[in-house]
């Protein structure tokens, strides 16, 4: 999907969420699980948070949150936001237990089949957990109006994405998102739904 340089339209008496997902790591490069690591952005990571910056200066928003995780915040302050952003502990990544660090392949050569959207996650958080984090999340957000930025991860917004649209975090394993992209989620009249998905910056030139 190709960067839109317009200013996206207000929805008056509703909130609306934009989800950025944090730049690269060296660990999503890899495909390895990233909870609890406190991984830092690699130097493309820090480009492209970099460039989300024109289209995040378009937009008006009445709060900026963050994961405390050291990627998001340097997503958030090199996307210009820095200076107004809140830590929001509950926009922390998924904890994977004893897969952290480890790829789904490799996690699959003993646990056939394996899928954190519906495997057990010793040690960790499991599908019902994240669900029920999120859904609060949303419970909180939705008392609040404007236009709300957050910074994250990968499967938390995914999670959070399926929660916004139908309660569900198990529809976020249709979600697909990358590294350093925006998305959407606002409202149709009175029904939630997603606006927009894995808007990515382009990085040519």
């Amino acid at each position: 999907m190709n960067t839109a340089t317009a200013t996206h339209p207000r929805y008056e008496g509703h909130v609306e969420l934009w989800l950025i997902r944090h730049g690269e790591t060296a660990w999503s490069l890899s495909g390895q699980h990233t909870g609890r690591t406190d991984i830092a952005l690699t130097e493309r990571g820090h480009s492209q948070a970099h460039l989300l910056a024109p289209l995040l200066a378009a937009q008006p928003f009445d709060r900026v949150l963050t994961s405390p995780m050291s990627r998001a915040i340097e997503t958030c302050r090199e996307a210009g936001l820095g200076e107004r952003a809140e830590v929001e502990p509950d926009l922390h990544e998924w904890d994977y237990g004893i897969y952290e660090g480890r790829t789904t392949p490799e996690i699959r050569e003993t646990v056939p089949g394996w899928s954190v959207w519906d495997s057990p996650i010793p040690e960790g958080e499991s599908l019902v957990q994240v669900e029920a984090r999120a859904r609060a999340l949303i419970g909180r957000l939705l008392t609040m109006q404007g236009r709300i930025a957050l910074f994250s991860h990968a499967h938390f917004l995914r999670v959070l994405g399926g929660c916004w649209m139908g309660d569900s975090a198990a529809l976020g394993a249709h979600l697909v998102l990358d590294t350093a992209s925006i998305s959407i989620l606002g409202f149709d009249r009175d029904i939630r739904a997603l606006r927009q998905w894995n808007l990515r910056c382009s990085e040519a030139g």
